[in-house]
């Protein structure tokens, strides 16, 4: 019973996000607390509730103060030399610009936090993708799916984890797969190619002349100022080709009357401080490299970066007061979602409905896939780290899955690789708090992202999956 309620509270909720039916939040708090009910455990709620808020309350502060952090290094031109690059590389191309997303993406990746991928890729291609009139959610997928991919890092978590369940060494798990790792990699530059193709179609072919720098007067197309609707008119070249309808953002063809979304990287700014950069790249080289060391919990790292940042960079009370209130709607939005996502994993695990959705999968597997159990975990771990927390999976699926490939000869090393397969999809569950970063900063809603993302993202996993069979890996 309790498996059947845990699918249909899983299906419910995607079913509402993904019509608009509710917003995130609300399905994340409603959908679940009904649910609870309907078991029986209704007077249970409260202490289920606070058992998934006191176990996402690290990550939730983790972003609250890595927002900060990066949007004042935002604010403070650090990325800006980023994003002047990208716009040469992009020459104003949707197809370019497109893969210089996933590019970009996967390079910053390597510092194996999701969040602050999302945030410096967001912060630098958002502008080019407003001003161009491109497809937001082809930003979002691309940027994700490039992150799950590259989250199999040793410190970027799930191979960490798998390691732990199964008493191995992380690097005997990941070395091996690099290779089908490297495939998987390209095949997301190979969508990203293929999606800006498409992009280029739909809006036409743009040239560099038409939307990079005019030194002294129009400044840049990322800025606010100067730029009018004579501008975007420009920007369109060719035939306007009706492109596929999965391509189009709700909302893409309404003008925006107000340029805040591009005084963001306005060269001009007043918090620019050109004097500080080389302190401001040290800093966050620093931060990050404590990061990958471990050295401090994040939470604990971002609070001391934001701090020391505000303070070296806004001196001044009120410039203080003024940064923080620039960035309290991103934060308020991505906190409230990671604390409405610990009603919903609360729930699913203080029921026991994971637990017997594990059992119930596990077990459907027939006894003669023994001797593939390892494809078996690779193809089990698209759905299952897509509605579970890596946490759950790793620790208490793929133990199970193990010890049932050990039976039939099969080795922990090749279930520990098989079970990363799944990471490019994890990235877009909606258990991930890192994906409310990637949305809301993109302003993009999330049921336009998942019904966008997840068919490429279940590609790219088992792009993954098949190179690791193919290199015998797995």
């Amino acid at each position: 019973m309790l498996t059947i309620l845990g699918f249909a509270m899983i299906a419910t909720f995607l079913v509402l996000i993904m019509t608009k039916k509710m917003s995130p939040i609300a399905a994340l708090v409603l959908i679940p607390a009904l649910f609870c009910v309907a078991v029986g455990q209704g007077a249970k709620l409260g202490d289920y509730v606070i058992e998934g808020v006191g176990n996402l309350a690290p990550t939730a502060a983790m972003l609250m103060f890595a927002i900060v952090y990066f949007g004042v290094m935002i604010d403070v031109g650090l990325f800006d030399p980023i994003v002047r690059g990208i716009l040469r590389f992009c020459r104003a191309d949707p197809m370019r610009i497109v893969v210089g997303t996933a590019v970009l993406a996967a390079i910053v990746s390597l510092d194996g936090d999701g969040s602050t991928t999302f945030m410096i890729t967001v912060s630098a291609m958002y502008p080019l993708y407003k001003r161009l009139k491109m497809s937001l959610v082809v930003m979002t997928g691309v940027a994700a799916t490039a992150n799950g991919v590259m989250n199999t890092l040793p410190w970027g978590g799930p191979t960490a984890r798998a390691a732990t369940a199964l008493k191995l060494d992380a690097s005997e798990i990941f070395v091996p797969m690099i290779p089908a790792l490297a495939v998987g990699l390209l095949a997301v530059f190979l969508l990203a190619y293929v999606l800006g193709r498409r992009e280029r179609t739909r809006l036409g072919m743009l040239t560099l002349d038409e939307a990079l720098v005019r030194e002294a007067e129009e400044e840049t197309v990322l800025a606010g100022a100067g730029t009018g609707a004579g501008d975007g008119d420009r920007l369109r070249k060719g035939s306007a080709a009706s492109g596929s309808a999965d391509l189009t953002q709700d909302g893409d063809d309404e003008e925006d009357d107000d340029d805040e979304e591009f005084k963001g990287l306005d060269p001009d700014r007043s918090t620019l401080r050109p004097k500080l950069y080389w302190f401001n790249a040290g800093l966050t080289i620093a931060l990050l490299t404590a990061m990958i060391m471990e050295l401090m919990p994040i939470p604990v790292l971002f609070l001391l970066g934001a701090a020391l940042a505000l303070t070296v960079n806004f001196p001044h009370m009120p410039d203080q007061r003024a940064r923080i209130a620039a960035h309290a709607d991103n934060v308020l939005n991505v906190s409230g979602m990671v604390f409405a996502a610990a009603v919903f994993t609360g729930v699913l695990t203080g029921t026991g409905m994971v637990e017997n959705m594990a059992d119930w999968v596990v077990g459907a597997v027939p006894d003669a896939m023994g001797p593939h159990m390892a494809i078996v975990t690779g193809l089990l771990s698209l759905p299952l780290t897509y509605f579970m927390s890596n946490d759950g999976f790793y620790f208490g699926v793929v133990p199970v899955l193990a010890e049932a490939g050990a039976a039939h000869g099969v080795s922990p090393l090749e279930i520990a690789r098989a079970s990363l397969a799944g990471q490019a999809l994890h990235m877009s569950s909606p258990l991930v708090p890192a994906v409310y970063v990637l949305v809301g900063m993109a302003k993009v809603e999330f049921g336009d992202h998942t019904r966008f993302t997840v068919k490429w993202a279940v590609l790219t996993s088992l792009v993954v999956l098949a190179a690791g069979i193919l290199f015998g890996t797995i």
